[in-house]
């Protein structure tokens, strides 16, 4: 190879993956972790660059999630969880937090209708005095891959063709055709909820386990999950077409006007929490985030309201420039060896320092409404006053000091550097569990958009058989209905 005379093409390609230097990646699916949980290794360098790199596909909207609705409000403690967790703001019943809330679609762009089928964004950032903390979810309780090495490929996917710019139903079926564990948020995306009828009637889920720490350093794992007092509201087909073809910033006009008329959105916040010495005691793993929590095992409990009570005053200033990261906890609340959630403690705050710049944290939206202090300052629009002569730490002439030591958990970690999956993946029971709680006629819903995905004049007549063996092991008749109006047999 003459590197003089080489210049970058797909025509020139190897047949196997490489790192953007060039050297052979032999594991493509899997991050490289401590053991076959985690937490991730920040060795990954493959890891790192390909999520960084992702993170820099799109300016300026956002890469995800760029089409949202934001709104102001509170959160009040309702329940004492005191014995659960240190959390300054879930200290005690009445106690009342400000937030900002947004609500989004998560694959199209910014202008696109608030009708199409797509999952939703469900992020709150508490002002704590502790800092921000920020709640970043979801209207499913699952996602589609439990491993963040596959999440840019799996958004690569939902996106529109990079030669047509189409979003096409084919490179869907394609990807996920090679990833089982989707069948759990795929039961969710092609049910009835797949399209909310607004942001009002949509419930939300922090999707992750994350851990509480209470004074006393015990840890639990907790899930979170919001409730609508209105009620789940969705729209079917027919209906998503009548209300996207008369406005397609349906949703965020009715959050708006609901806000003005004084009709305030509420939810309920509910926790579901696990002793991590139970863990073992389930047929799947429950870091896994393509699972839910069994509720007749790990029961709700309510912790608070969240009240949103008024609109935001600029839509660029409070939506557009609003910055979450899953990364801002506060003492009290922890992680989990979630393989995804481990990645996304980078891949978010890499992603705002390229979108809104290093010093995104001072825009007045995100910054923190509580004294804080520390030396990361001046790069690109930084705009904090500053007349200190001292920026490093220690000093004799600054008295800034560390904050009193907060309890994190301190569990043992062993294991030897690993790419791997978890070892149980039992992607099959929870869908099925899913799919034969509903109504006949939600059934054949379900059915029908499957059908509809699946005759793509791209979808290949391999492709159907290993969806209908999926779907045959998730229930044997859901399996046998498909593979009838298909004309079609599993690959099994």
């Amino acid at each position: 190879m003459d590197p003089y005379k080489f210049r970058p093409s797909s025509a020139f390609d190897s047949n196997f993956w490489t790192t953007n230097y060039g050297a052979p990646v032999w594991n493509n699916d899997s991050s490289l972790t401590l053991g076959t949980r985690g937490p991730i290794l920040l060795e990954d360098y493959h890891l790192v660059e390909k999520l960084a790199n992702f993170e820099r596909e799109r300016i300026p909207e956002r890469v995800v999630h760029a089409r949202g609705a934001s709104a102001k409000g509170f959160f009040e403690v309702t329940h004492d969880i005191s014995h659960l967790t240190c959390a300054d703001f879930l200290r005690a019943p009445g106690v009342q937090t400000p937030v900002i809330v947004r609500f989004s679609t998560v694959i199209h762009e910014r202008g696109s209708p608030e009708t199409l089928r797509d999952p939703r964004g469900f992020a709150v950032k508490f002002y704590t005095r502790e800092g921000n903390f920020d709640l970043v979810g979801n209207n499913f309780p699952v996602f589609f891959v439990r491993d963040a090495m596959k999440f840019p490929d799996a958004i690569h996917a939902f996106k529109p063709n990079p030669k047509t710019n189409i979003q096409e139903n084919w490179r869907i079926i394609d990807f996920f055709s090679h990833q089982p564990e989707s069948l759990s948020t795929f039961a969710w995306f092609y049910d009835d909820v797949g399209i909310p009828q607004d942001y009002r009637h949509m419930e939300g889920f922090g999707v992750h386990a994350f851990t509480f720490i209470n004074k006393a350093g015990q840890s639990h794992y907790v899930k979170f999950h919001w409730k609508p007092t209105c009620g789940v509201k969705c729209l079917l087909e027919e209906e998503a077409i009548r209300v996207g073809g008369s406005n397609h910033s349906h949703a965020t006009k009715d959050l708006y006007d609901s806000i003005a008329a004084g009709n305030y959105p509420e939810w309920t916040l509910y926790i579901q929490v696990m002793d991590p010495a139970h863990e073992d005691s389930f047929d799947f793993d429950p870091l896994d985030m393509t699972k839910i929590w069994p509720e007749d095992i790990l029961p709700l409990q309510p912790v608070g309201r969240l009240v949103l009570n008024k609109n935001i005053d600029n839509f660029f200033n409070e939506n557009e420039q609003l910055a979450f990261n899953p990364a801002f906890m506060v003492p009290g609340i922890y992680f989990s060896d979630d393989k995804l959630l481990q990645a996304r403690i980078f891949a978010y705050s890499d992603t705002q320092r390229y979108r809104l710049g290093p010093n995104y944290l001072q825009l007045p939206v995100n910054a923190p409404k509580c004294a804080h202090h520390n030396n990361h300052y001046d790069g690109f629009m930084n705009f904090m006053h500053r007349d200190e002569e001292v920026n490093y730490f220690p000093s004799k002439f600054d008295p800034v000091r560390h904050a009193e030591r907060f309890p994190m958990p301190s569990r043992i970690l062993t294991g030897k550097r690993e790419k791997c999956i978890i070892e149980k993946e039992n992607n099959f029971k929870q869908p099925g569990e899913r799919y034969r709680s509903w109504a006949p006629d939600r059934q054949d819903r379900f059915i029908g958009r499957w059908i509809k995905a699946l005759t793509d004049h791209r979808v290949t007549h391999e492709h159907r058989s290993i969806w209908i063996s999926y779907w045959t092991q998730v229930d044997k008749s859901l399996g046998q209905k498909l593979a009838s109006r298909l004309n079609a047999r599993p690959s099994m």
